[in-house]
């Protein structure tokens, strides 16, 4: 396995949950510094179409925490180059859930014309924050 200096993460971590800090810890693994790129509420209302049920900040300071994590910001965008601009990582890390999305095969492929890589860790089955937030409002027990 590749270590690099600056790694980079980002994600709405709604609900936080066990699939969030496997994520987390797995891209720690890769990189001397993890930087997590927490979504603001309104990328979130406007790509997902849905309000979160814990505000940026609160999500921000609570990835803030994790000891895994050096870094992180409220972001307000998808879009990796723009991020790159004012962040200067080395490697993203996402779940490989979205392995074969056209819009990540667009971002692996422009990154890795500006030097940067993309790696795709694996992803815990079984837990998700929708699935999570329907068992909240149906008042089920996890199975996990």
């Amino acid at each position: 396995m590749k270590k690099y200096n600056i790694g980079y993460t980002q994600g709405t971590f709604d609900l936080f949950h066990v699939g969030h800090l496997n994520l987390l810890e797995n891209a720690k693994k890769y990189c001397d510094k993890l930087i997590v790129g927490v979504n603001s509420d309104e990328l979130v209302l406007q790509y997902k179409n849905k309000k979160v049920n814990i505000t940026a900040k609160d999500r921000a300071r609570i990835i803030k925490a994790l000891k895994c994590v050096d870094e992180v910001y409220i972001v307000n965008t998808l879009d990796k180059s723009q991020i790159l601009e004012k962040i200067d990582f080395d490697v993203i890390l996402v779940g490989d859930d979205w392995k074969g999305n056209q819009r990540w095969e667009n971002t692996k492929t422009e990154m890795n014309k500006k030097g940067k890589d993309v790696i795709f860790l694996p992803y815990t089955k079984g837990i998700s924050t929708t699935k999570l937030a329907a068992q909240i409002k149906s008042g089920e027990q996890n199975e996990r």
